[in-house]
């Protein structure tokens, strides 16, 4: 057996969702033929790929180096085969959209860097599907979404996308004062008799994930308030409910972020642009300030930080 493009996305769907049964779900493959396939790829290269974790599975050296190699691969064949209508790319103002992440500070200042030349308008929105709507309809030109896994954001042609962090955990405010506040990390069930403060962009799949994740863990959520991206800091500080975050925020004034055990959700960031207002130079440009945004900020929360530091495999390409 040689390799081939589908084995190579299958390493990858399960470096990204850090689990054999999601990767199947993700490519439309049964848990036993997915596993099959690994066992044969591990055999052709002649060691194992990844090792089983207390949060699912990650890669082992080897299968880090397999899969940086592969990312490669997989974006130039997708650039090949992908819609290729040549662009003059913009000449004046590149309309970027980011969801709320706390990278947004950098990312005028980085993709600026990126494109000499041009001038960056930035639309933060809290959710994916509102910021894929909008490049679908010629609002934007490139955007970096947050998708939660397990949901998908359709992007249909002349959008196009390419994964910059391929899996991340969502983590936990909590107040200051909250009996919990002390742990390192904090189990889901432990939450069941909390006031939850109700994800932003709701539309793209969060509330659904956050719903799945704690039926998972035995209760159902008592979602009791509804707040915009940020608006929710004070009601945690008060002790008033608790809300998932984006890991790379730092903990507001009264408040801390904890990880979840055994992360229950885990998202990923995929920068997505129309290959009808940005050249694959541009684009490169684009995603390259995206992602020196995105690690400029890894640090304002060290709890993420440690995170980040052992998982190399996430890292995005540069």
């Amino acid at each position: 057996m040689d390799l081939d493009i589908r084995h190579l996305r299958m390493i990858c769907a399960i470096a990204e969702t850090g689990s054999v049964t999601r990767a199947a779900a993700r490519l439309g493959l049964s848990q036993p033929a997915m596993t099959n396939q690994l066992h044969r790829v591990e055999e052709l290269v002649g060691g194992a790929l990844f090792v089983r974790s207390h949060s699912g599975v990650q890669p082992t050296p080897l299968g880090r180096q397999i899969i940086a190699r592969a990312r490669i691969v997989l974006m130039e064949v997708d650039a090949l085969f992908g819609d290729l209508r040549g662009s003059s790319g913009p000449t004046g103002v590149v309309r970027l959209g980011c969801v709320h992440l706390a990278c947004v500070a950098s990312i005028v200042d980085r993709v600026g860097d990126m494109l000499p030349g041009c001038e960056i308008s930035l639309r933060i929105e809290p959710s994916a599907a509102l910021l894929g709507e909008a490049l679908a309809h010629g609002h934007l030109d490139a955007a970096l979404l947050g998708v939660i896994e397990g949901f998908d954001i359709t992007l249909t042609a002349p959008v196009v996308s390419r994964t910059l962090i391929p899996r991340y955990p969502i983590f936990i405010a909590l107040s200051a004062n909250h009996r919990l506040s002390g742990h390192e990390e904090i189990h889901l069930a432990d939450l069941k008799d909390e006031h939850w403060i109700s994800p932003p962009g709701a539309d793209d799949g969060s509330l659904a994930a956050l719903r799945a994740s704690c039926r998972a863990a035995g209760f159902e959520p008592n979602v009791r308030y509804d707040a915009p991206s940020g608006a929710g800091r004070p009601l945690v500080a008060a002790g008033h409910g608790v809300r998932l975050v984006d890991p790379s925020w730092p903990a507001p004034s009264g408040t801390v972020v904890r990880p979840l055990a055994g992360q229950p959700q885990t998202a990923r960031l995929v920068v997505a642009w129309r290959r009808d207002r940005l050249s694959n130079e541009q684009a490169a440009a684009v995603y390259r300030g995206l992602a020196i945004a995105y690690s400029d900020h890894v640090g304002d929360n060290p709890i993420f930080k440690r995170w980040w530091d052992t998982h190399p495999e996430v890292h995005p390409l540069l």
